[in-house]
């Protein structure tokens, strides 16, 4: 089984998440940020990883020390419950359409952490949440999972489609990344035989 859990404390947070690579897209968020989790089970459902997490966060100064930490804390368990990644896919991508909207996520599970981070928000605040730290959150998960990620919005017609289709687009690369391939048999996808 492809499961991993993590707790993270620090003076601004208090994170649990556990995930399972191999699941059906079941989900349970509290972070105390509703729009958050209305995205977090967005990554969820269409990735099909089984993901749960709880956070306790300074929410009374703002929800950055959530949304990055969340970030950091899921990315973390992702990379746990890779292992040594034989059999992935390794590569994916999706174009993402809502609507007026079409974004791109493309990644590498390549163990080399990198963002490309190409979308610009016309409000600041979508609900509860600031619209900076969706990049925020991108980034720390991409550190911490070791991938190499590129999200670009081409248009949107609206900001809560364009958050919505990132976590979206995300959520169907990453599934498509991390899935087993049966012609590769157990053996790492690269050349130099690790990742």
């Amino acid at each position: 089984m492809r499961t991993a859990k993590i707790a993270r404390k620090t003076n601004e947070t208090e994170i649990s998440v556990s995930i399972n690579l191999d699941g059906t897209g079941a989900h349970a968020m509290e972070t105390g940020v509703g729009f958050f989790d209305h995205m977090l089970d967005q990554l969820s459902r269409h990735s099909l990883i089984d993901i749960e997490v709880s956070c306790k966060g300074d929410l009374h100064i703002d929800s950055h020390h959530t949304v990055e930490d969340v970030g950091i804390a899921l990315g973390q368990a992702i990379r746990e419950a890779l292992g040594d990644k034989k059999g992935i896919r390794r590569y994916a991508s999706c174009d993402l359409p809502m609507d007026g909207t079409l974004t791109r996520a493309a990644l590498d599970v390549s163990g080399r952490a990198f963002l490309v981070f190409k979308a610009e928000f016309s409000q600041g605040k979508i609900g509860d949440i600031d619209t900076e730290l969706f990049r925020e959150f991108f980034q720390a998960l991409a550190i911490n999972a070791g991938i190499t990620l590129h999200i670009e919005n081409f248009y949107f017609d609206n900001n809560h489609h364009l958050a919505e289709s990132m976590f979206k687009a995300v959520a169907r690369a990453l599934r498509d990344a991390i899935e087993i391939d049966a012609r590769a048999g157990d053996r790492v996808p690269s050349t130099k035989g690790t990742l």
